[in-house]
């Protein structure tokens, strides 16, 4: 893959394929609606579910501050707006996965473009949908649930604004990294990607509610602004993801240069011969991979444990690279 270089599907033309990427741009704004309609509106659940802390978000509003909650009221709560991120993407991101790759965040978008993997295009009309169907989501649960609505994101008490830029830097670094490695690398467990970037979606938010609410997103928080007034700080949302999917994007650079794949070979593979000899096997005298060979038939001495010979691997992909992803798919 060549890194910072923007293309587009099968080296066509930069408007060749301007369907498919508003095809692709109507069904991130549906998938990105149902993400945060299904998070923001578990966010809300859990201030309502707690009177102090609807009392302080909308003490804060009032003070000129985002309505948001940055001081939650136990653990439980923290747990709650977590994991109500996180199994939402989880689940919008398994639904829209063959379409889009469910991407719903403008700093993915930003990354994949960066690393060549979308064109300019399908990058400006995705981060365009996604932040529609931020706000339409705000919209939508300002319209349907009773109380103030108080998922905006702003920095917590004692976090300045160099504080809150790197802190949601740091966690879009690790959310662009999650994508690129689980997503757009192709590897077996490529179709379980969605869990891998959920649970660190959960994981951000274990870290940075309190800190800074946790936006790894710029349209998460571009959203409920919009809806429900901005903040002075709100320009944090905008430069600290967008450095994050920098950030991801050069740590991705550094791992294709290093062809990490040759680290640590055949990781995923699920070749029982590969497996290393029992700590008795040597003292016994007996060999795991051997044996296994033996019983499939293949002469040990003749076999290899590269994926090149492999008999559920006859391409060889895993053998020597990690294979490219084609130019123009979003993951």
């Amino acid at each position: 893959m060549a890194m910072f270089r923007f293309r587009n599907p099968d080296n066509q033309p930069m408007f060749g394929t301007v369907r498919r990427d508003m095809e692709a741009a109507f069904l991130e704004f549906c998938g990105t609606f149902l993400f945060l309609l299904l998070g923001l509106g578990g966010i809300q659940a859990a201030a309502m579910s707690n009177a102090a802390s609807l009392g302080n978000a909308s003490q804060n509003s009032q003070t000129g501050s985002s309505p948001a909650i940055n001081t939650v009221a136990s653990i439980d709560q923290l747990m709650f707006i977590s994991a109500s991120m996180g199994l939402s993407l989880l689940i919008s991101m398994w639904l829209f996965y063959r379409a889009t790759g469910g991407i719903f965040n403008p700093n993915v978008t930003t990354a994949l473009l960066f690393a060549g993997i979308i064109g300019p295009v399908r990058w400006a009309l995705c981060c365009a949908a996604q932040l529609l169907g931020a706000i339409a989501a705000a919209g939508v649960l300002l319209a349907l649930l009773p109380g103030p609505l108080v998922v905006n994101t702003s920095p917590g008490t004692g976090i300045n604004r160099t504080q809150a830029v790197f802190i949601e830097m740091f966690l879009t670094a690790a959310l662009v990294l999650a994508v690129l490695m689980l997503a757009a690398e192709k590897h077996r467990a490529t179709p379980f990607a969605p869990i891998g970037v959920g649970l660190t979606l959960f994981a951000g938010h274990l870290f940075g509610v309190i800190f800074t609410g946790a936006a790894m997103n710029t349209a998460r928080a571009f959203g409920p602004a919009v809806v429900t007034g901005f903040q002075r700080r709100h320009w944090v949302y905008w430069l600290g993801p967008f450095l994050g999917s920098l950030l991801g994007v050069a740590f991705y650079a550094i791992l294709r240069r290093l062809k990490y794949w040759t680290v640590n070979p055949d990781q995923d593979t699920w070749d029982s011969r590969q497996s290393p000899d029992g700590p008795f096997d040597n003292a016994r005298g007996t060999h795991h991979r051997g044996d296994s060979l033996n019983n499939l038939g293949v002469d040990p001495r003749h076999s290899t444990t590269t994926a090149a010979t492999h008999p559920l691997d006859p391409t060889g992909e895993k053998a020597g690279r990690s294979p490219v992803n084609r130019p123009g798919h979003i993951v």
